[in-house]
């Protein structure tokens, strides 16, 4: 009986440190386990910003009817830099500014020393602007609106190769201050945007009363939220479609983007907030004109944001895939010798400098551009977050197609990389030719080219098409690369 006993211990001994052993193996796999799905959804990112406001008087963009240069700040204008890199050591950058667009002379200009610098390619860059209507006109862009003599000319170049060198600089910042985070993306909403199209500025007030706004918009708010390790936020990213012009008085000014920005960054001390402009070419901040209307217009926007920060978050693992195509977009027919001689004459002096300016280069003998390298880029953060960026200044009808043909986390972000003129759909570029059935209409599909100075009236009929193509294709890419 005795040795029946101990036979029975010895297997009771031999069962428990089997269990022993299949425990420890079962937490070694599980902590592994752990530790892998860690490092999946652990990105690392750094932040650095730097202010751009200039300190000489230069002639203000965006606005034909500003007389003279700017006098004074509202607030500080802002160059941000967002740097990425995924599990694969694979990176993107992410520059935000409070600049009407950043013109093809110095996106070129700053991609080239980019891959000289940080080895980084185009398609990892993304250089956004803010479009706000109270910053500093550029090297190349804008020339026939304003009166500009040779002092101002010179101005303009010293400031546009100091905010070269300021955004290399940031960006080497951001790059060096690259750590362990993690990414959550959502969505929130806010209603300031209306359709200048299809509502009369000065009746929006009562038709907001009444409920009868007319015209496409999109509400939406993306928002990418930037965690460190424990919780706290590092950065924020968030956008929306509409024109940043409120203001138009004669001093620098972030618009409500900035507002937005400085809320969010109050609310989050540490914490860099950073604003992308959505499909906002036909959209407008209505009523405006009032610093505290855009001040309120800020508040909403990052009340928005704030809503969505609060809610629970999935996490992004940490995967990105980059692709970008310069799409070759057709201009429409260029101007004759005899129109342009005629519109010397015309009523807009906008239009006398370009005709007079174009009738120059023609008559020496230059030829004009028949198309135009136009920059659209694919980004895909994590298994669903889809970044797309247009150049110019799309009008909302992109990202209501784009996000119906690849769903609600496809964020669309315009005035991207080389803001040279506007993006009509097919839709505006129509409603857009004389004889107009609107009064309002006219501008985004036809006369925007005279105001960028580019050699034509319009896109050729094909732009959305070419422009579709272009995302579809990089889509496929960007899925085949996955």
């Amino acid at each position: 009986m005795a040795l029946a006993g101990e036979a029975a211990a010895d297997n009771i001994t031999g069962m428990l440190r089997s269990v022993i052993r299949f425990t420890g193996l079962f937490l070694l796999v599980l902590s592994l386990t752990v530790v892998a799905r860690a490092d999946e959804l652990l990105w690392k990112a750094g932040v650095a910003k730097t202010i751009i406001t200039p300190a000489e008087g230069l002639w203000m963009a965006g606005y034909g009817s500003r007389t003279a240069p700017a006098q004074g700040k509202a607030m500080e204008l802002w160059l941000k830099v967002l740097a990425l890199e995924d599990a694969e050591a694979r990176r993107a950058v992410i520059v935000t500014s409070d600049l009407l667009g950043f013109p093809q002379s110095i996106y070129s200009n700053l991609c080239a020393a980019v891959k000289t610098r940080f080895d980084l390619n185009p398609e990892q860059l993304m250089f956004s602007a803010s479009h706000t209507h109270s910053g500093p006109v550029l090297r190349g862009a804008l020339y026939d609106i304003y009166p500009l003599d040779d002092t101002q000319l010179a101005r303009i170049e010293a400031y546009s190769a100091r905010l070269e060198t300021q955004v290399l600089e940031t960006i080497e910042q951001a790059l060096a201050d690259l750590s362990p985070a993690q990414l959550a993306a959502g969505q929130g909403h806010t209603a300031f945007a209306v359709n200048r199209r299809n509502n009369p500025e000065g009746s929006v007030p009562q038709l907001i009363a009444e409920g009868k706004l007319q015209g496409p918009v999109d509400h939406t708010v993306p928002v990418l939220a930037v965690r460190q390790p424990d919780g706290r936020l590092k950065a924020i990213l968030c956008g929306y479609a509409c024109h940043n012009t409120v203001l138009s008085f004669n001093q620098w000014a972030g618009d409500y983007a900035g507002f937005a920005q400085t809320a969010l960054e109050q609310s989050h001390p540490g914490a860099q907030a950073m604003f992308f402009m959505g499909c906002g070419g036909d959209q407008n901040p209505l009523p405006r004109r009032e610093l505290a209307l855009a001040e309120r217009y800020g508040r909403m926007l990052a009340a928005a944001v704030e809503e969505v920060l609060l809610a629970p978050w999935s996490l992004l693992p940490a995967k990105l895939v980059t692709r970008m195509e310069m799409v070759p977009l057709r201009l429409g027919a260029a101007p004759t010798e005899a129109e342009l001689e005629t519109l010397q004459t015309d009523s807009s002096v906008f239009t006398r400098r370009w005709a007079t300016r174009l009738l120059a280069e023609l008559r020496a003998g230059e030829t004009f551009i028949r198309e135009y390298p136009f920059p659209v880029q694919v980004w895909k953060l994590g298994n669903r977050q889809w970044l797309f960026t247009l150049g110019g200044e799309p009008v909302v009808d992109y990202a209501l197609k784009f996000k119906q043909e690849f769903g609600e986390q496809a964020w669309v972000a315009g005035y991207c990389n080389d803001v040279m003129t506007y993006l009509p759909s097919r839709r505006v570029l129509r409603e857009d030719i004389p004889p107009l059935a609107n009064p309002r209409w006219g501008y985004e599909g036809s006369y925007a080219f005279i105001v960028y100075g580019l050699p034509a009236h319009r896109w050729a009929e094909d732009v959305e098409d070419r422009v579709t193509d272009a995302v579809r294709g990089l889509v496929a890419q960007v899925n085949q690369a996955e």
